[in-house]
């Protein structure tokens, strides 16, 4: 299969072409996509394929899909798995090396720093309509006017409750409307035992991303980080931690809690 062209920039670092969604990425492929030099014009060849879930072995699900969106583009993929961190540092030295995947999916935090060391094409070079996609969502895998990649989907945060231990402590989830009837209802249940709030509060952009809803429910804005709004928000998070409302910094992305202990 032919490479489709690109800006001598990103052929210089390979053809690694950030894609976060599997479908989208293989049905672009006979589109337009590296391949290995056995690919020929008429279709098929292999594909390089690089995803941050190393937990999911050749015999999961997330495999399996992979690999059933290569067979639908007519093409094979060749997948291989990194932690999250170990992800992007293996990508810019694949690149360096001149031996980067076609198709890496990645956090989008990590897509200015692949972009700007060149190893992106963008969607725009194989010729992929994005109009489809939420512009909040798109978003997220575009910079200086080029989008690099596409969506697999979005994460949201949202709070939700154990009734029972709510029940227990005298507290009724309608009557929560502020961060002051929140914070009262908290310290009911810490006075009920129970652990009353958790939440990620890693010294990563996961911690941002959690701390983020708060930060803007303060009105809050991320040109002003040290607005008195995102003070407000900031200092909301360690009195809990403080007063024993909420557990320590996690060192984990995602807070863990054993059932029926937390509201």
């Amino acid at each position: 299969m032919n490479r489709p062209s690109v800006s001598a920039r990103a052929a210089v670092f390979g053809t690694a072409v950030l894609a976060l969604s599997a479908l989208a990425a293989c049905a672009s492929a006979p589109q337009g996509g590296s391949g290995t030099d056995s690919a020929s014009s008429s279709g098929g060849g292999t594909y390089t394929w690089w995803d941050p879930y190393p937990q999911h072995d050749k015999s999961s699900a997330w495999a399996g899909r992979v690999n059933a969106c290569g067979k639908e583009a007519g093409v094979t993929i060749e997948r291989t798995a990194y932690d999250t961190t170990a992800l992007t540092n293996q990508a810019l030295l694949a690149g360096q090396e001149g031996n980067a995947p076609d198709v890496i999916l990645l956090d989008n935090p990590a897509v200015s720093t692949l972009a700007d060391a060149g190893m992106l094409a963008t969607m725009a070079d194989f010729g992929l309509d994005t109009s489809r996609f939420d512009k909040n969502l798109i978003a997220a895998g575009e910079l200086d006017g080029q989008t690099y990649g596409i969506p697999i989907g979005a994460n949201t945060l949202a709070l939700y409750y154990n009734k029972k231990i709510l029940d227990a402590a005298g507290v009724d989830p309608d009557s929560i409307k502020d961060w002051a009837s929140l914070d009262a209802a908290l310290k009911k249940v810490k006075e009920a035992g129970k652990k009353p709030i958790t939440f990620a509060g890693i010294g990563t952009e996961e911690g941002s991303f959690q701390f983020l809803p708060w930060f803007w429910g303060a009105g809050a804005q991320l040109t002003a980080l040290d607005s008195p709004q995102a003070v407000e928000a900031l200092e909301l998070w360690t009195s809990w931690v403080k007063s024993g409302i909420a557990p320590p910094t996690r060192s984990s992305a995602t807070p863990r809690t054993p059932p029926g202990r937390s509201s």
